[in-house]
């Protein structure tokens, strides 16, 4: 092989192992039974929420994960793979990818990182039944002004009566 073709290759892994290290979380999926416009749908999908994702080579996949830190991903790296890259949302690519594998049943989650952490498929699937960041920030926000409703409440039932006494 050629040194060109060497640094070609070190490039590849030195970029796939930088995204790893950046990414929130990384989905693996095999995608061996998708029509190209199933696949392009999904890239749609997924590059409307700021999810990028890649076909690279199982073997330039292994060693940018070993370059990562990322250890025990060797069996993920199986099959025809792809894999989504989420910088922001740790929950958006997992989720995207589990609605779509609904009606896409080729599409199968096998495995990930989250958080920089090596996680199995039933993980990433159970990730995506959790709300997206929207949906936890809404909850939190929920909680945050309960306290307040609930004296504002008592407050103005305390005037109430003392209305009814006068």
């Amino acid at each position: 092989m050629s040194q060109a073709a060497i640094a070609k290759k070190q490039d590849l892994v030195d970029l796939a192992s930088t995204k790893f290290k950046e990414a929130a979380s990384v989905v693996v999926v095999d995608y061996r039974g998708l029509t190209v416009e199933e696949v392009t749908n999904l890239r749609k999908q997924l590059r409307d929420a700021g999810i990028q994702m890649k076909v690279i080579k199982n073997s330039v996949l292994s060693r940018a994960a070993q370059a990562a830190g990322l250890e025990g991903m060797d069996d993920v790296f199986k099959g025809p793979t792809a894999v989504a890259f989420s910088n922001d949302d740790v929950v958006a690519p997992a989720k995207i990818i589990a609605e779509f594998a609904k009606e896409a049943t080729a599409l199968e989650i096998k495995g990930g990182v989250i958080e920089g952490r090596v996680s199995s498929a039933a993980e990433m699937n159970s990730l995506a039944t959790m709300p997206d960041r929207d949906g936890l920030l809404s909850m939190l926000l929920s909680v945050l002004q309960a306290p307040v409703r609930n004296t504002a409440l008592a407050i103005k039932a305390v005037a109430e009566s003392k209305e009814e006494v006068a």
